[in-house]
């Protein structure tokens, strides 16, 4: 009987053992799965609570509900790569394969006053906090900050700038900062300039080029000796590589895992890393995205190739460097970023023009993994 044992169940983390699953049955393998959390939650579900559309909860799911996987709920204290194997809640478990899927850890002291001043939005627990304070009358001036590069769903604070102005409406300025010279730096400038002109043409405040450096109360200071004031703080903190994965040797001091980009192997034998935690270079220097939907892709090549290697098959299966990304606008529509973030010798993405029907897919792209994964 063979084992894998995955690390982290976000995105990436379940995708790998869903896909093993369906590759491998109960008498051929073992799937462990282990992260700190109970529950699975769809990343885009934290925008739609934080301005009222949506309630966390419907995207929510019990990891333990995944069928004929063995989930192990407890913080993950150490890793063992050569012998493909993990410390958690005081119990070593280990297998003939280790995948590390832990996403990134959010670095608020990084930034002086960021904990105190701002709330980070890309948090499920701050979701709440950041609803009430969207709803104080005495709102004026909210600014969306990005305090680090890279961070998780690179559109995600400019979708929440859009909807913010279309939910709380004209007398609430919006601005948008960020250290990056354009918005979506790997899509590269043609792109990004129309996601640009959809925040012009909302009223909505971008100020690129900003490192911030400080958070006072009402005001952040940037390393250009600029500052922007706000009445509301919603912070994308500085992203950094979980310490574990440090501590293990799979990633360097202050930086990141770096798989092979199409396999996802790393270093070490039969441990595959996928997701948030990795840094894949790609031809124009910048890093590829962290999202959902990658990490997903790059989970279910992961199973793919330990299935072949546990079955004496030589591995075929690799990422090509394609993905998607629904954008949404405000005024029930969507756009969507697509392309292959692979080619050379930039990459070859695209933004599409928002329409309804893109929204009722992003929707529809939540309920099928839901079910696919969960069963409902």
């Amino acid at each position: 009987m063979h084992r894998v044992v995955i690390a982290g169940a976000g995105f990436g983390g379940i995708a790998t053992a869903v896909a093993l699953r369906q590759t491998m049955g109960p008498s051929e393998i073992e799937i462990v799965l282990v992260d700190r959390r109970a529950e699975f939650l769809m990343g885009l579900r934290k925008t739609w609570a934080v301005l009222g559309i949506a309630p966390l909860e419907d995207g929510q799911r019990p990891i333990s509900g995944l069928r004929d996987i063995e989930f192990v709920q407890a913080e993950i204290e150490s890793i063992d790569p050569t012998g493909h194997a993990l410390t958690a809640g005081g119990r070593e478990i280990g297998g003939d394969a280790l995948v590390v899927a832990l996403g990134a850890r959010h670095a608020l002291d990084a930034v002086p006053g960021l904990a105190e001043h701002g709330i980070n939005v890309w948090d499920a627990q701050e979701t709440e906090r950041a609803r009430a304070a969207l709803m104080e009358p005495h709102l004026r001036r909210l600014a969306i900050g990005i305090f680090g590069m890279p961070y998780a769903c690179p559109p995600g604070p400019f979708e929440m700038a859009l909807l913010a102005r279309d939910r709380l409406g004209p007398e609430v300025q919006v601005t948008v900062f960020g250290p990056a010279p354009i918005a979506l730096p790997a899509v590269g400038p043609v792109e990004s300039a129309k996601l640009e002109r959809m925040l012009d043409e909302a009223g909505i405040a971008f100020l690129s080029g900003r490192q911030a450096v400080s958070v006072g109360s009402g005001e952040v200071s940037f390393a250009d000796g600029s500052a922007t004031a706000f009445d509301v703080l919603l912070a994308v903190p500085p992203h950094l590589c979980p310490q574990v994965l440090v501590d293990a040797g799979l990633a360097d001091a202050g930086g990141w895992v770096r798989p092979d980009r199409s396999t996802l192997e790393t270093n070490r034998a039969g441990v595959y890393a996928v997701g948030d935690s990795t840094l894949i270079t790609l031809a124009n220097g910048l890093a590829l995205p962290k999202a959902g939907v990658i990490a997903a892709s790059q989970g279910e090549v992961a199973a793919a190739r330990i299935a072949d290697t546990l079955a004496g098959r030589a591995p075929t299966a690799t990422y090509a460097g394609d993905a998607f990304c629904y954008v949404e606008t405000g005024h029930g529509r969507a756009a969507m970023a697509a392309g292959d973030f692979y080619a050379q010798p930039v990459p070859a993405v695209t933004i599409s023009e928002p329409t309804a029907q893109q929204l009722e897919d992003k929707r529809q792209f939540e309920r099928s993994h839901l079910a696919a994964w969960f069963g409902y």
